[in-house]
This record gives structure tokens, sequence and C-alpha cells, in this order.
């Protein structure tokens, strides 16, 4: 009994009260909530990787289309990624599987 005393005694304080609601407050009943601000960092750092996957995209699509300039890379190009063939060849795709 005489520890609940003592732990109000402490609450009498107008200041520590006050500071103890409003973290109370900031932390679990604000719209920005500490939740909330984790959740939309983690999103947040997902979508900083997931752009640094589509630049680097980007930058082999760019380098590859520049390189459709020349009929000699165009043909390669479909040959290799695409498995385009002339009608006299056959084309043999050996995989590790």
């Amino acid at each position: 009994m005489e520890g609940v005393k003592k732990f109000l005694k402490y609450f009498r304080n107008k200041y520590l009260l006050t500071i103890t609601l409003f973290t109370l407050y900031a932390l679990f009943l604000d719209e920005q909530d500490m939740f909330t601000l984790i959740v939309q960092k983690s999103k947040l750092n997902k979508i900083e990787a997931d752009q640094i996957l589509i630049d680097e995209k980007l930058a082999k699509t760019s380098k590859t289309l520049k390189q459709m300039n020349y009929i000699s890379e165009l043909e390669r190009y479909a040959r290799e990624e695409k498995l385009f063939k002339k009608d006299d060849e056959d084309i043999f795709i050996i995989s590790n599987e």
C-alpha cells in the first residue's frame, strides 16, 4: 500500500503528469504515432531498394537501345535474347537444371 502512495505522490506533480500524458499521446494515440512511423520507414526503405533495381534495369535497357542502331547488334540481340533464327538453321538450348 505504501508503494502505491509513493507512486501516486509523483503523479500529483502537474508537470510530471503533463509530460506523461503527452508522451503517451505522442507514442500511441496521435495520427503519426510510433508504430505508423516504423511501418512507413520500412515501406520507404523497400521503395528505395526497388528504385535502385529499376534504375539499373533502365541503364541496361538504354544501353541496349543505343546498340540497336547498328544492324549487327540488332541481329545479335534478336538471336541471343529473343531466340530468333534464320530459316535454314536449328537452335539448341542447353540449360543446367
